[in-house]
């Protein structure tokens, strides 16, 4: 036989790839407690409107939360003829009550918005650990890195903070998210309304969205939220996907500016000296998971016409994927951040190699000697040239070897070169001096404790 919820227009019962392939109770099982929650809110509706008694409404009510007890319990048996979460519930439940169970409807979004809410909450939490540390370490003097080749000195801190900002665009995407996402497509039927006088209105009240959807052809075949929500994780993954970089980069031997404990390495079955960053480099192959998520449902949206096609059932298996890799990626690099030690001499070593403060020779030119900046880099380049030649650092070129290239050059210049000097001038907005790297820290926490005493 057909699926019992609409086989009456067959008579023969579908191949048995036909089933496999239309099933898809497997993946969205997982939405038990949305599709029950709007089941409820739903009845309650059709109860206030006249279209189902007060006592169908109150029977579908218990019916729903013996379901929602078996499930949680293991009790309940998931039928895969039955093809999805909804049909399972609406046939259980008609089991449980009657004919009375007949006219529901399940909702992906209330889904999305729960994992919208989880990841907000992770990504401030991430937020929190990076400022603390960014916090404990406004002064640590590390390389910054252009190209990858050390550019000029900055501090710990200010590094962990570029993290905190990009959390919190990504915070800021999944909000906007949520704010589009937040409407409801229950009442919108197969695809052209109801003749019933349905109160659209009152059953998203009762689910805590902000309206209905104002067309019912876009309610039944829109998949724009889980889209957008899979875009905010992608750009969210990409970014702990660069941390994860780092960090494998900062741990090894040959760089060593950071070491991750036991917590967060694994050893080699063949190499008992190995601790492998295991952790880090999960959290950046995930980023892969999130992105082709993303990528397969604009895939399968591209070509739909309106309003359903079954494509759409794809939606469910690569979001919650990609949305529980994403989770676990979050939670990872929070306890990496907590977790890793620098070590400060050697980023302090480190920062100075490669001639790093040759920037803040050139600015002292223009600004003490009013050269050209052209002309300031050229002789910079010069002095940089002979300092490789004798092999010491720049801050440790004698003053005459300097004044032999630029005459003009005083001892207050010498001043400037070494990385903690460096890095003490660079007081502009956002930049990396200890002081503004403490201070934005301590904003962030502030901030951040309010965050959570709201909410």
């Amino acid at each position: 036989m057909s699926n019992k919820m609409w086989g009456g227009r067959f008579t023969e019962r579908p191949d048995e790839i036909m089933e496999e392939i239309n099933v898809s109770i497997d993946v969205d099982r997982h939405l038990y407690a949305q599709d029950v929650a709007a089941s409820k809110a739903h009845a309650a509706m059709l109860a206030a409107q006249g279209i189902i008694t007060a006592n169908d409404a109150k029977n579908i009510a218990r019916g729903l939360d013996t379901i929602l007890s078996e499930i949680g319990n293991g009790s309940f048996d998931f039928k895969r003829a039955l093809e999805d979460i909804h049909m399972n519930v609406e046939s259980r439940l008609g089991e449980l009550i009657g004919p009375a169970a007949g006219r529901l409807h399940t909702d992906v979004r209330l889904y999305v918005r729960d994992v919208i809410d989880a990841t907000d909450a992770a990504l401030a939490a991430f937020q929190r650990a990076l400022a603390q540390r960014a916090l404990d370490h406004a002064a640590t003097v590390m390389p910054g890195f252009t190209h990858l080749q050390t550019a000029q000195p900055v501090t710990f801190g200010h590094h962990l903070l570029a993290y905190v900002e990009m959390a919190s665009r990504d915070r800021g995407r999944f909000a906007d998210a949520r704010k589009r996402a937040n409407e409801s497509p229950l009442g919108a039927a197969a695809l052209a309304g109801t003749s019933f006088p349905i109160d659209r209105s009152a059953t998203a009240k009762a689910l805590g969205f902000d309206r209905p959807m104002g067309n019912s052809l876009d309610a039944v075949s829109d998949r724009d939220f889980v889209l957008e929500t899979l875009s905010a994780a992608a750009i969210t993954s990409m970014h702990l996907s660069r941390f994860a970089e780092e960090i494998v980069i900062w741990t090894s031997p040959l760089v060593g500016l950071v070491r991750l404990s036991d917590k967060f390495t694994t050893g080699s079955s063949i190499m008992p000296q190995k601790r492998n960053p295991d952790a880090a480099e999960l959290v950046r192959a995930k980023s892969g998971r999130v992105i082709g998520a993303l990528n397969a449902l604009l895939i399968v949206m591209k070509g739909l016409p309106l309003a359903y096609q079954k494509d759409m059932q794809e939606d469910k298996q690569g979001a919650m994927e990609a949305f529980a890799a994403l989770s676990l990626a979050i939670r990872a690099m929070t306890g990496m951040v907590i977790d890793m030690v620098p070590d400060e001499a050697r980023m302090k070593l480190a920062a100075g190699e490669g001639y790093a403060t040759a920037t803040d020779l050139a600015d002292w030119l223009v600004r003490t000697l009013k050269m050209p900046f052209r002309d300031a880099h050229h002789v910079t380049g010069r002095i940089v040239a002979r300092a490789a030649q004798d092999g010491v650092a720049l801050h440790e070129l004698p003053l005459k070897a300097m004044q032999a290239i630029e005459p003009k050059i005083t001892a207050d210049a010498l001043k400037l070169l070494s990385v903690e000097a460096s890095v003490k001038s660079r007081t502009s907005f956002g930049g990396t001096s200890p002081k503004n790297v403490a201070a934005q820290a301590k904003a962030w926490l502030k901030r951040l404790e309010k965050e959570r005493k709201l909410g």
